[in-house]
């Protein structure tokens, strides 16, 4: 399906891949710095921004196609992809069905496929999808670690937010995160790849981010203090870290 995007900037092209369960301005607070150097793509999934809910269960090589189609309907032929957390999947899947088109790869708080930890926490989630006072906490405990998160003030508006800003899609992202193995791809990348580690991260720990390093041939690591939720908690660390590999 086409999906809803914007595009920002000029310059090399950059794509980028975001979350489950979130959207392109939820998960990169800094698109306008990015494009003050690059040609920035940034679609929405199907049921997050202004995308529909998809009619039918989202498959990740369909997703895949219809997240560079945004790009190539943009007339941006060639790009990096910016991938965060099931963004990295995707990004990573984009390079080895357009590796044509993937010049370099930033895969930050990703995996390569779920394990038993990461599958508990699919089933929680999806658990309290009706119930989104309990989703916002599970939400925030997730995503932030514990001094980032005993610093928010305002905490009963900061639980409202988070409840309220629950996509319409995330249901499907989670079930298409229970599918996701793109362990097959990872020794055929060949594009420059900068892995993002979170290291407080509890929702995708950071040894999944060490994995996707050790299998990605020449792939470079770095470790940034950070629950899930980067883009919130250290987005000045990241985007340094962004900027220092594409440069």
């Amino acid at each position: 399906m086409s999906l809803s995007f914007e595009v920002r900037g000029s310059g090399p092209g950059l794509l980028l891949a975001h979350g489950a369960g979130g959207s392109v301005a939820a998960n990169f607070p800094f698109i306008d710095e990015l494009a003050k150097e690059r040609t920035v793509v940034a679609p929405d999934y199907p049921g997050s921004g202004g995308t529909p809910k998809a009619e039918r269960p989202l498959e990740l090589d369909r997703l895949v196609d219809d997240v560079v189609a945004a790009a190539v309907d943009s007339g941006v032929e060639t790009f990096a992809v910016l991938g965060y957390s099931m963004g990295t999947a995707v990004a990573v899947r984009a390079a080895a069905r357009y590796p044509e088109r993937v010049s370099a790869l930033v895969l930050t708080a990703g995996l390569a496929r779920g394990d038993r930890h990461f599958h508990l926490n699919l089933d929680v989630w999806q658990h309290l999808l009706d119930d989104r006072e309990a989703l916002a906490r599970f939400l925030l405990l997730n995503c932030f670690g514990p001094e980032a998160l005993n610093s928010l003030d305002g905490w009963d508006e900061v639980l409202r937010g988070t409840a309220d800003g629950v996509p319409a899609g995330t249901g499907d992202h989670i079930d298409l995160l229970r599918t996701i193995d793109v362990r097959a791809d990872l020794p055929g990348i060949s594009v420059p790849t900068l892995v993002v580690a979170t290291t407080q991260d509890t929702l995708v720990p950071p040894h999944h981010s060490r994995e996707l390093a050790a299998a990605i041939p020449g792939a470079k690591l770095v470790e940034v203090e950070s629950g899930h939720l980067i883009g919130a908690q250290n987005p000045g660390a990241w985007l340094a870290e962004i900027q220092d590999f594409l440069g």
